[in-house]
């Protein structure tokens, strides 16, 4: 972790461009408020496709004009090449120096992959096309990848990224430290040392959590999953517990010299401002 230490501390909130008008009122109040805690950014996601591309640009147009940091997410999968530069064009025309790479996700019933087929293709490109201009993060496992084959995989994976010019990371989230100090640890041994900020998913809706985790890979850990099934539907029971599990985690990440938090909100303001409040930031 030593590597880490050294960084300064970036805290950062992450949201989904709504998809419905009183979607976009919701999220306007979440940024609203979230903005209060003064993060270095904020980040919105984007689906591959075009399914939520507008959205996305238009939700960080809307942060910045209030005087805040913005990311947007881009990613190659289902993109063209000449596509993907256009998208770059056009973040750099409203003046956006910062961008979160990711390969995407495969929209269901779309074959097409795309020109480029990883993460660290997509960074070159960003690099070749735009130089310095944009400041990008990438995305890592410390519980790795579901297509990982190995955990040596994983690294070199993320090396690859971090060598065609990733400026910083942000992981994917866990419920188990150990699995972000063992990996801090892997990535220093390979000769990794951009900040890899841990991302952070506050608990509120415990089943949804449950169908994502099995998803992406991260693991809840079996202590945790079988304390809140036996909260069955009790949302203030499973809500507070999460608070505390989340808490004490995030505590022990920056007491360990992590380089910041990244939130993941869900477009939601409550957990993640309860959680920024008890850890005192």
């Amino acid at each position: 972790m030593e590597s880490q230490r050294k960084h300064p501390r970036t805290f950062s909130f992450e949201f989904f461009p709504p998809k419905t008008a009183e979607g976009k009122q919701k999220l306007r109040a979440t940024w609203k408020q979230l903005g209060q805690l003064k993060p270095k950014f904020f980040s919105c996601t984007f689906g591959a496709g075009g399914s939520t591309r507008e959205g996305t640009l238009d939700t960080v147009l809307e942060i910045r004009a209030a005087g805040f940091e913005a990311a947007p997410h881009i990613s190659c999968v289902a993109s063209s090449r000449a596509d993907l530069g256009v998208q770059l064009e056009k973040y750099q025309s409203h003046g956006i120096r910062h961008v979160v790479a990711l390969r995407g996700d495969l929209p269901s019933g779309l074959a097409a992959i795309g020109e480029l087929r990883y993460a660290n293709e997509l960074v070159a490109l960003i690099r070749e096309t735009t130089g310095d201009w944009f400041h990008i993060e990438v995305a890592c496992y410390p519980e790795y990848h579901p297509q990982t084959r190995s955990a040596a995989d994983e690294i070199r994976n993320f090396k690859r990224k971090v060598d065609a010019g990733a400026n910083s990371a942000i992981t994917q989230y866990f419920y188990n430290a150990d699995a972000y100090f063992r990996f801090v640890d892997d990535c220093e041994a390979a000769g990794i040392t951009i900040p890899i900020v841990p991302g952070v998913m506050p608990i509120g809706n415990f089943a949804q959590l449950a169908r994502f985790s099995d998803a992406c890979g991260a693991e809840i850990p079996r202590w945790l999953r079988f304390k809140m099934e036996s909260f069955r539907d009790d949302t203030a029971a499973i809500r507070s517990y999460g608070l505390d599990v989340v808490t004490r985690l995030c505590d022990d990440l920056l007491s360990a010299g992590a380089p910041g938090l990244h939130f993941y909100t869900l477009n939601q303001a409550g957990l993640t401002t309860t959680i920024w409040q008890r850890l005192g930031l």
